[in-house]
Order: C-alpha cells, then structure tokens, then sequence
C-alpha cells in the first residue's frame, strides 16, 4: 500500500510539473503581444507620423483594456463559467486578431482601439492562468506561481528580441511574429491545458464587500505594498527602450538593435527573478521577500542614472539588477492577499488588487515621459524611486502584524 501511495505521488508531481510547463510556455507565446507596439514604436512613429501622445498610449491602451477586461470578467464571474483552458485559448487567440491588425495601418484611433482590445484580451490569459496553476499545486504554490509570473515577464520581452533580429527589416516583422506566437499559446492551451485535482473555490467579485478590502489592516498593507511595487514595474518595462536608446547615444554607442537586446535582456532575466523570489518567498517569507526586492529595485531607479553615461558594463549590469528584482515580488502579493483576506470575499480582494495596481501604471506610464522632458532621461527614473520606498516600508510593517504569521505557513 505504501509502495502504491509513493507512486500516487510521484506520479502526480510528475503531472503538475509538466502541467505548469504547458502553462507557462502559453503564457510566453500569448504574452509577447503586450508589448509588441511598444517594442517598434521608433518605426510606428516614422511610418504613421505619431506624437507623442500616441506613443504613450500604444502601452497605456493595453494597461486599460486589461483592467477594464479583469473587473468584467470578475463582474459576470467568467471563470467559472467557462472552462478555464477554452477561456484562455479564445482570450490569447483574439489577443492575436488584435495585434494582426496592426498590420493594416488603421491610424492612431484604430490603433490605440486596437492595443485596448489587446489588453481586455489578455485579461482573459493571465488571471485565469494564475487560477488554474493553483488547481494543480498546493505544496510549492508560490514557486508554482512565481514561475507563472517569470513566464507572463519572458513573453513581454520578446517582442524587443524579434525587434532586435529583425534589424533594418520591416516592423511588420515583429507584429507577425508576435501574432504567431499567441496563435500558438492559444493552441497550447486549448488542446494541452487542463485543471488539476484540488478544485480551487469559486473566487467571486463582490461589489459590496470592497469596503472590507479596505478595513482589513493587513490586507491593505499588502495592497499599499503592490501599489509600490506597481508604480515601478510597467514604467520601467514600457520605457525602458526609450531609455537605453538615449543613454546609448550619451555612450556614442547608438545602436537600435544593441538597445533593443539590452531591453529584451534586463526585461527576460526577470523570469528569473520571479523563481528566486518564489523560492525565497517559501523558505523565509512574503513581507521579508517583496521588501528586500522593492529595495533593490528602488534603489537601481536611483543608481542607473548615475550609470547613464557609461561604461556600457556598469549600465547593463545594472537595468539586469534592476530586471530581476523589479518583477521578482510580483507573485507573492496575490499570493498574500488569498492568505489574508476573509475567504468569504477572496475574489473580491483580488479583484481590487489587481485593478488598484494595473490602473496605477496607466498614470506613471503617462508620467515619466513628462519627467524625462523635464528632467532628461537621465533622471527620468528618479520618479519611480517613491513607489518601492513606500511599499518596503509597507511589507515591513505587515511583518510586524500577528496576522503575517497566517502567510507562507508561518513564514513572515
């Protein structure tokens, strides 16, 4: 019998493990949507004659797609309608229809209409990815997730490779590429993905319990905590190409494709970083975990303009630095909100979660272009810095709570 049960559970990790491969190569592929405009936005900005303010928004149309696509689908309760593998299939499949139309050169408004399209879409893929991951694992769930994570973070950057091979090539190249990987994420996951054993209850958005999101003291340390955290994230991944171009041309080492790789690289080592902040997230805790990453990352959006000017070894060390700890936290604030919150209104919490951080990048994705006038790009990033400072100090003050002791089985 023993001889029976061992096997049972060699064979069921077994499962979960390739399980979550699945997952996370469908999440690559569907992701590189994203930031497929964002990575040609030189090239867009040639061909279609845009402004300024059109560029900000080819990133900012995804950020409010994706809100407006979460809260609805939490709203009708979605997920739970819909088996979760077909959901994400047609998600990440209109998210690829989205991005093709790019192709077809619709101007500034159906272009904007087109990436906000993206994002509702892609609404679809990542939260019903982090649900369905849970199913298959309970041991291990915060690696499991982190793991997630990395794989939403390669699948950002791949569009700055793409761009970054297709050299003096077309941009049409980079949209195709991105529009075929996500057609492939969406295959992947209808006919390979599949809930596991331990059924993951109903996470419900409830309206009317948003006002107990907010009286909950460590719940909302956890949020002010991922508001931090968020502040910095999406700024830094939209804006980073912007950046490195510039600080290259500081280095009289101006290279489009040499500033494309820099960004694909800092921005893909942070699939890295989301599997050491999983591990260390078990071994010694949530609050420990995100404080230490939002004080390295704080602390680069300080340091790389010092960097700015060269040598070239300092800057990529750096934005590397910087790529892994800016999105290393990412998964363990979701993951302290499901500890923390009432189960009653898990969803709910969620929910709020999510919509406060992704709503809070459309204004600091919207603001550092306005820094970077004021200030130069060198210390466009100096404005990121507040965000990590006061989420640090959020997670500290959490550790020092009772209720931390209910995370990561005791581990504060």
């Amino acid at each position: 019998m023993a001889l029976q049960n061992g096997g049972a559970l060699l064979a069921e990790d077994a499962n979960r493990w390739s399980m979550l491969g699945v997952l996370c190569l469908a999440v690559v592929l569907s992701l590189t949507t994203w930031f497929s405009a964002t990575a040609i936005v030189p090239e867009l900005r040639a061909a279609w004659q845009l402004s300024g303010a059109v560029d900000v928004w080819l990133t900012n149309g995804v950020q409010i797609g994706f809100v407006a696509g979460a809260l609805a689908a939490s709203l009708v309760n979605l997920p739970d309608i819909v088996r979760l593998n077909r959901l994400m299939a047609i998600s990440a499949l209109v998210a690829a229809a989205a991005n093709a139309s790019l192709l077809l050169q619709p101007g500034p408004a159906g272009l904007i209409a087109a990436r906000i399209l993206t994002g509702v879409a892609l609404a679809g893929v990542y939260p019903p990815a982090l649900k369905l991951v849970s199913t298959w694992f309970v041991r291990g769930r915060g690696l499991a997730l982190g793991a997630l994570i990395g794989a939403l973070t390669l699948g950002s950057s791949l569009p700055h490779l793409f761009r970054a091979l297709a050299g003096s090539l077309d941009w049409q190249l980079v949209v195709m590429a991105a529009t075929a990987a996500a057609l492939a994420g969406s295959m992947l996951f209808w006919f390979f993905a599949r809930e596991g054993p331990y059924a993951f209850g109903k996470a419900v958005f409830q309206p009317r319990q948003i006002g107990a999101v907010f009286r909950i003291r460590p719940l909302m340390l956890v949020n002010i905590g991922y508001l931090g955290h968020m502040w910095e994230l999406y700024a830094m991944w939209a804006w980073l190409l912007a950046y490195t171009r510039a600080a290259l041309e500081a280095q009289q080492q101006s290279s489009p494709q040499l500033a494309s790789v820099l960004t694909f690289l800092a921005i893909a080592v942070g699939a890295g970083g989301c599997l050491i902040g999983g591990v260390l997230s078990d071994r010694f805790g949530r609050s420990l975990t995100t404080a230490g990453m939002m004080m390295v990352s704080g602390s680069c959006a300080i340091v790389i303009g010092f960097a700015f000017d060269g040598p070239l070894w300092l800057f990529g060390l750096v934005i590397l630095v910087w790529g892994v700890s800016v999105v290393g936290d990412s998964a363990q604030f979701s993951a302290a909100a499901t500890e923390l919150a009432d189960q009653r209104f898990v969803g709910t919490a969620l929910s709020v979660q999510l919509g406060l951080g992704f709503g809070l990048t459309v204004l600091t994705i919207w603001l550092l272009p306005h820094a970077a006038a004021l200030l130069g790009w060198r210390w466009a990033f100096l404005v990121l810095a507040p965000g990590p400072l006061i989420g640090t100090l959020a997670m500290l003050s959490l550790r020092r709570l009772p209720a931390a002791a209910s995370m990561a089985h005791g581990k504060r």
